[in-house]
């Protein structure tokens, strides 16, 4: 397992270097979020003895299941949330994630405010903005964005430091990385995360500040993920 995925790092970490200079941009103005959702802690490891220090996870019960032990090991990883964020979990989401990458409504905007407040943890967060407004998807839609990053950042004073999307399946995704780009210069907004193991080279090529690749990484997700030991 750890050959291959150093393997499938490098290889991932060469086509990001590629992408950004192809794009004029500097190499190191893109950063890798290794997603291990369904991964073991195994897997985790892996990634960690090959160089990667920033990881992505969808749940916050599972990155509770193995993230705990591996930060005893290695103060410096980081932990993204990247997956929608239920306000029953938001104290132990500030607890445990470095960056909330899915804030996408009041309510939860004003939980993060109150938790982050409470806690004293410093943490940064990005509004998930819905691009293709689907309707069973998490993610305020663009309509609404404007407003809603104004209240996050003026009333509730989060840290919101960037945006965040997920393009529709099957759809060609340069129109939704252009949009959140956009979106993102109104408001002088210097982070996007966009793109995943099929399009992370063209979102690189709109300004991705953070791309979010899983399976380019780690192969076919699992169906159970393993608890760290």
């Amino acid at each position: 397992m750890e050959e291959v995925i150093a393997a499938n790092l490098g290889s991932v970490r060469a086509r990001i270097d590629a992408a950004a200079r192809g794009a004029g941009r500097p190499t190191d103005a893109v950063t890798l979020v290794a997603v291990s959702k369904t991964q073991p802690a195994s897997a985790v490891r892996a990634a960690f003895a090959a160089g990667q220090r920033i990881f992505g996870e969808n749940r916050v019960q599972e990155a509770l299941t193995k993230y705990p032990d591996l930060r005893n090991e290695f103060s410096d990883l980081a932990l993204h949330l990247i997956g929608p964020l239920q306000t029953n979990k938001v104290r132990e989401a500030v607890a445990h994630f470095d960056v909330i990458e899915t804030v996408d409504r009041t309510r939860l905007a004003e939980a993060l405010a109150h938790e982050i407040e409470r806690s004293r943890r410093p943490l940064s967060c990005f509004v998930e903005v819905n691009t293709g407004e689907e309707p069973q998807k998490a993610g305020i839609f663009p309509a609404a964005a404007d407003d809603f990053i104004v209240d996050c950042r003026d009333r509730l004073g989060l840290p919101i430091v960037g945006l965040m999307c997920v393009p529709p399946h099957g759809e060609e995704p340069a129109p939704h990385f252009a949009l959140l780009r956009e979106i993102a210069r109104r408001h002088a907004l210097p982070r996007l995360s966009m793109g995943m193991s099929a399009d992370f080279e063209t979102a690189i090529r709109f300004g991705a500040t953070h791309v979010r690749v899983g399976t380019a990484i780690f192969g076919a997700r699992q169906t159970v993920a393993v608890a760290a030991k």
